[in-house]
């Protein structure tokens, strides 16, 4: 299957637009635009007017590298306001002759689906099937096999329709239709899993910049997701804080002597910053570590009790899998094996063809895995080819939606 896929990664720090053609099964990154985010915090709209400038800025350089106009997208989704639950359904197999049919798939699905509640102000934005059973019997894929009945365990994944409305906002506003809302985590996922490691369970870390996202695989499918409010600004915060400097200040001083192990740094390293309305002071790098270790090893200390309290009672051999803007920080791995007692790695996303260079990093596993996700789904679109009389459009349409009518 052959077309134009869209991502737009709209996260705390960044807004990331790929494009990506497809051919023959092959992904190729054919067009990209990243900018600094602004209007969002800890993965939420808070100002529509900020966000939508931003990414119209993104799409822009995504439309001008690739050469198309765009105007649907799969969408990230982060945010507190999401939960999830699992959920079965299950009906008697018509005795067609033709056994399991992809409406009966269908059907169970939506037995599945009305077994949940989500409450008032909420939607579901993700109906995942994690497993078939055929009289009893687990299989892969149902279709065609034969039976009396079919059941399908499924991942339910639901948001505040307000909160959902103010992010479909800010695509509107640009003139980007929403193709779909995918979860940050399960995106995260796409990019960046082996085969085999979804297979042997394992725990997926995305940390952002104002969140966590996990997803926990067991036998092959999604079994648990949760957004947890807090992330990378959390720990350059904390920096701030201790260091009594501005918080641009702080995120230098975490990209550029960032570790989280106090313990293997010479006691004596030290650096210079200029704190607040003050003269140059000398820091010590473990004294600096100190600080990142601890909130990092909080994070971690959530991540457990999730896992703890979501009812999975496995061993996780496949560990946890750490990517995300945040995972870059030198000795994550280190508190994440000691915190969960499971291997640990940080991953950056897998099989990249195309214009791929910025890409091969942890921070963007969300935008990659949004292509994945996409193709995964067999949801593809053919935009029209790009004219060069359409440049501007992105900022000329923002302005114009905030003029009197």
């Amino acid at each position: 299957m052959d077309g134009i896929l869209f991502g737009l990664d709209i996260g705390t720090t960044k807004i990331c637009a790929l494009v990506g053609e497809v051919r023959a099964g092959q992904l190729r990154i054919i067009g990209l635009g990243i900018v600094p985010s602004r209007g969002l915090s800890k993965g939420m709209i808070v100002d529509v007017g900020e966000a939508s400038v931003a990414i119209a800025k993104a799409v822009e350089l995504a439309e001008q590298t690739s050469g198309y106009d765009l105007s649907q997208a799969f969408v990230s989704m982060a945010g507190e306001h999401i939960s999830s639950v699992n959920s079965r359904g299950s009906l008697a197999i018509h005795r067609n002759g033709a056994g399991v049919t992809p409406e009966d798939i269908e059907r169970a699905l939506d037995v599945a689906q009305s077994m949940v509640s989500v409450g008032h102000g909420r939607e579901i934005v993700h109906l995942v099937p994690r497993q078939y059973r055929v009289d009893d019997n687990v299989v892969r894929s149902p279709i065609g096999m034969h039976g009396y009945r079919l059941e399908v365990d499924a991942h339910v994944v639901s948001g505040t329709t307000m909160a959902l409305r103010n992010l479909g906002k800010t695509t509107d506003t640009v003139g980007i239709q929403v193709e779909e809302f995918v979860l940050n985590s399960l995106a995260s996922g796409e990019a960046v899993l082996e085969p085999n490691e979804r297979e042997m369970d394992v725990v997926v870390a995305d940390i952002g910049g104002g969140t966590t996202d996990i997803a926990l695989y067991t036998q092959g499918s999604v079994y648990h997701t949760k957004v947890l409010p807090v992330g990378g600004w959390h720990v350059t915060n904390d920096i701030a804080i201790g260091l009594r400097v501005p918080f641009e200040v702080a995120e230098r001083v975490k990209m550029q002597h960032g570790d989280c192990r106090p313990e293997q740094i010479d006691p004596a390293s030290e650096f210079s910053v200029k704190p607040f309305g003050g003269e140059t002071i000398r820091v010590g790098l473990q004294d600096l570590s100190a600080v990142i270790e601890a909130r990092v090893d909080e994070i971690f200390q959530m991540v457990l009790q999730e896992i703890q309290q979501s009812g999975y009672g496995g061993l996780l051999p496949a560990g946890i899998v750490l990517t995300g803007g945040s995972a870059q920080l030198r000795g994550i791995t280190n508190v994440a094996e000691h915190v969960l007692g499971v291997p640990a790695r940080v991953a950056v996303p897998r099989n990249l063809v195309g214009l791929v260079d910025s890409l091969r990093s942890p921070a963007y596993a969300t935008s990659v895995g949004l292509l994945r996700w996409a193709i995964s789904d067999s949801n593809l679109y053919r935009p029209r080819p790009r004219h060069q009389a359409q440049w501007g459009r992105r900022i000329g349409e923002f302005f114009r939606a905030f003029l009197p009518g």
